[in-house]
């Protein structure tokens, strides 16, 4: 008979973990301007980025104010506005995105379980 080992248990990877550990993020945030909402959006993007994906992400501040054709283009109704280019598939939120548990299940890095 062969002897039966006991493996270390292995911390529970969710598909939603596996993927953020693995994926390059393109972000687009959608500002208007300078405002209060745009300034903190742009603050806590950032910070949730350099916590959760340093390294493994690209985010490209538009000011609506400076370029409004780009709203058009991807459909920005509202800001500030953030959208997931890839991984796919397309994600938007919108908000100043300072519910960081909603900002991290809207871009699929933290599974809502």
């Amino acid at each position: 008979m062969k002897a039966h080992r006991d493996r270390p248990a292995q911390p529970e990877v969710t598909t939603a973990s596996r993927k953020a550990a693995s994926s390059r993020y393109i972000l687009k945030l959608y500002v208007a301007g300078q405002s209060p909402k745009s300034v903190n959006a742009i603050a806590n993007i950032k910070k949730l980025c350099e916590a959760n994906l340093h390294g493994r992400y690209v985010l490209d501040v538009i000011d609506l104010y400076q370029q409004p054709q780009l709203a058009q283009g991807e459909q920005v109704i509202a800001v500030p506005t953030l959208i997931r280019k890839l991984p796919h598939p397309l994600r938007r939120i919108i908000g100043d995105m300072s519910n960081t548990e909603r900002v991290l299940v809207g871009l699929d890095i933290r599974s809502n379980a």
